[in-house]
């Protein structure tokens, strides 16, 4: 009888190495075209924070098989902020105000974490502690 556990498992691991690898294929066309228009924008950067934090996520699962609550929201927070930057002032206003209250709310969830489980890690694999 198969192991469904394990199936489930294996079927994880081969989706992270499949995400990591569209990361870094997406990663190859961002940076393509950035040479390409000769410019770096805010956004591109942000973007690129965005690639480089979801290859963290699945490094951090690698190392430790567990995937820290802090990434996705700090993977949350550049993706909200780097929408506002693209909508930029053309935006409507109940809009701005809005994605920045989400910007506030995932900010106060990350530091709520980090709070209620002190020993968070972080991409880097190192432990960090909030301080009393």
């Amino acid at each position: 009888m198969v192991d469904v556990a394990k199936l489930i498992e294996g079927i994880e691991k081969v989706s992270l190495v499949i995400i990591a690898g569209f990361t870094v294929y997406a990663m190859g066309q961002e940076m393509s075209a950035i040479v390409a228009a000769h410019e770096v924008r805010l956004t591109d950067l942000l973007l690129m924070f965005i690639f480089a934090e979801v290859l963290g996520m699945v490094a951090s699962f690698y190392k430790s098989q567990v995937i820290p609550i802090n990434i996705p929201i700090f993977i949350a927070i550049t993706a909200v902020c780097r929408m506002l930057i693209l909508r930029g002032k053309e935006g409507n206003s109940l809009d701005l105000m809005l994605e920045s209250g989400a910007v506030l709310v995932l900010a106060v969830a990350s530091i709520a974490v980090r709070a209620r489980f002190p020993e968070v890690r972080r991409s880097s694999g190192t432990r960090s502690e909030i301080p009393d």
